[in-house]
């Protein structure tokens, strides 16, 4: 299975977010706005358009990955980060690796672009083969309630996270 790696561009919107819809809808833990989201965050600041990934397989969208700005703050700093969300990956293609290629080549990028870390609510089973470890190792807090396996932190740059702490702020989007 060839499998590409491309940036979104606005001529893929409709698709992606049909993509999406499919992607989640019989997931377990959904509010089955993620397509929603998605469009909500292209139109925000803290978008990188370099960073909204598609999979291509024989010219059909079958993958997307979005990375966007996010702030850890501790009322005294504020440090740029990035989420990690959503992920999605269509029924028919899911576990053959394209989820897995999306975040690997999104990393990439994140590094190469500069950032030093990434912040993500996911299964705890799945995110740690990519480094993510619980973000309380570093002393980091989601904004809301959630198990503290399921929200991790992955170092881009070898010690990006230590000197920080506190509690992600995530665009508004995010929670419209």
């Amino acid at each position: 299975m060839n499998i590409t790696i491309k940036q979104e561009t606005s001529s893929d919107y409709r698709a992606v977010e049909s993509l999406i819809k499919s992607a989640f809808e019989n997931a377990e833990y959904t509010d089955h706005d993620e397509h929603n989201l998605v469009a909500r965050l292209r139109k925000s600041d803290a978008l990188i358009p370099e960073l909204s990934l598609l999979a291509i397989i024989e010219n059909d969208i079958v993958g997307h990955i979005l990375f966007t700005k996010i702030t850890i703050h501790n009322g005294k700093e504020k440090h740029l980060s990035l989420a990690l969300a959503p992920v999605a990956v269509l029924p028919n293609y899911q576990g053959k690796g394209i989820g897995s290629k999306l975040i690997l080549e999104g990393i990439n990028r994140a590094k190469s672009l500069g950032f030093g870390s990434v912040i993500v609510l996911g299964h705890k089973d799945y995110y740690p083969r990519f480094g993510f470890v619980p973000a309380s190792k570093y002393g980091i807090m989601a904004p809301f309630e959630v198990p503290n396996e399921a929200f991790m932190a992955l170092e881009l740059k070898s010690g990006a996270l230590h000197p920080v702490t506190g509690t992600v702020e995530y665009a508004k989007e995010f929670f419209t």
